[in-house]
């Protein structure tokens, strides 16, 4: 019978990891980094965790990514909406620790498909939420195209968020106005 979790171990490696990613880079946290900095021994981590990518999912799924958590109002101006959202989302990428966590996201996300779904409820999900609420009050307003994919349309503000923070950048107010704009050109009504 495998030996029960201490709870203080988990979570002192949990935050070594948060600050291994913040302070290295994904690829650059080793196991031996992370027992190290939790003060536990390698087999207690390889005990409980089967990988790298595991003790990431399990940190980000338990902690949190900075800037994470955007919640912006739906207005009647979906035009500035939209523009606000991407503005928001953008702000923590010009912090090294907030495009660390990012990539890591995208990385073990891509490695491990039943713990990127979980990642991707926690953290994409209320992203989609909003999208698709706020393009609903837009067609109910005639702004836009009945048969507009608010889904697509949430999966495209996901994919441009996420590529900029594998570019390691943030997303600048010009990039947001042509991005939105082009947007709207697709989907507005004439």
């Amino acid at each position: 019978m495998p030996r029960p979790r201490s709870e203080k171990a988990r979570q002192a490696v949990l935050a070594a990891m948060r600050r291994a990613i913040s302070a290295e880079g994904y690829a650059a946290v080793t196991i031996e980094g992370l027992a190290a900095e939790a003060d536990v021994s390698k087999q207690t981590i390889y005990r409980w965790w089967p990988s790298k990518a595991a003790i990431l999912g399990e940190a980000l799924l338990e902690g949190s990514i900075p800037g994470g958590d955007v919640r912006l109002p739906v207005t009647d101006d979906l035009e500035a909406d939209l523009r606000a959202w991407f503005s928001a989302a953008s702000v923590g990428l010009g912090e090294p620790e907030s495009v660390a966590l990012a990539r890591a996201l995208i990385a073990v996300t891509a490695t491990d498909p039943d713990l990127g779904a979980a990642l991707n409820a926690r953290f994409a999900s209320p992203i989609v939420e909003w999208v698709v609420a706020r393009i609903a009050v837009a067609k109910d307003a005639g702004d836009v195209r009945a048969d507009a994919d608010a889904e697509a349309i949430a999966d495209q503000f996901v994919a441009t968020a996420s590529y900029a923070a594998l570019q390691g950048r943030p997303l600048t107010a010009e990039r947001v106005r042509v991005t939105v704009d082009l947007l709207l050109r697709g989907i507005a009504t004439a």
